[in-house]
This record gives C-alpha cells, structure tokens and sequence, in this order.
C-alpha cells in the first residue's frame, strides 16, 4: 500500500536477532500511523528494520508511506505483519 500518512507516535530502536542480517541483529522500531482525515481514521502499526528503524519521525508530521502487509498462521491462528518499506516526509 503506497499511501499519504500522518505519524501518530513512534518508539524507540531496538536490537532484534535476524538469520538475514550479516551480524545476525537489526535495529527494529515501531510506529503509529493514521490516515488522514479525521481522528477515528485507520491507523496502522508498522514495523521500521535497518536504517529505517533510526530515522525519527514526530507526531502529526506527514509521510508518505509504502507499507507491506503480510500474514501467516501459527498454531492454527492466523497474525498479520505490517512492515514500513519506505517512509518519506512530507513538507507542508
């Protein structure tokens, strides 16, 4: 999904273990982002890996964002990811 978001909040870097990674961490952050409009918008929770995890973003600034969505199931239960490929601010 390729989309024009507003940052609701984001969290701070963090170590992860990764197989893909050549010294098997990546840096990880989570951030909040709604769709514009109004306050009970879709907002979405995404996952930033690498570089991406150490840029900052501040709430109500806009970005435009390419989100992937994926999904799998374990134990019989179906978890859905959402992963920030791309974020890039906004200037208003």
């Amino acid at each position: 999904m390729k989309k024009l978001l507003k940052v609701i909040m984001q969290g701070e870097p963090f170590a992860v273990q990764s197989q893909k990674a050549e010294s098997g961490q990546v840096m990880k952050c989570n951030i909040v982002l709604q769709e514009l409009g109004g306050k009970y918008e879709d907002t979405y929770v995404a996952a930033m890996l690498g570089q991406l995890a150490s840029c900052k973003f501040y709430t109500g600034e806009l970005v435009y964002a390419v989100l992937r969505f994926q999904t799998r199931e374990y134990n019989g239960q179906m978890f859905q990811d959402i992963l920030a490929v791309e974020l890039v601010k906004i200037n208003a």
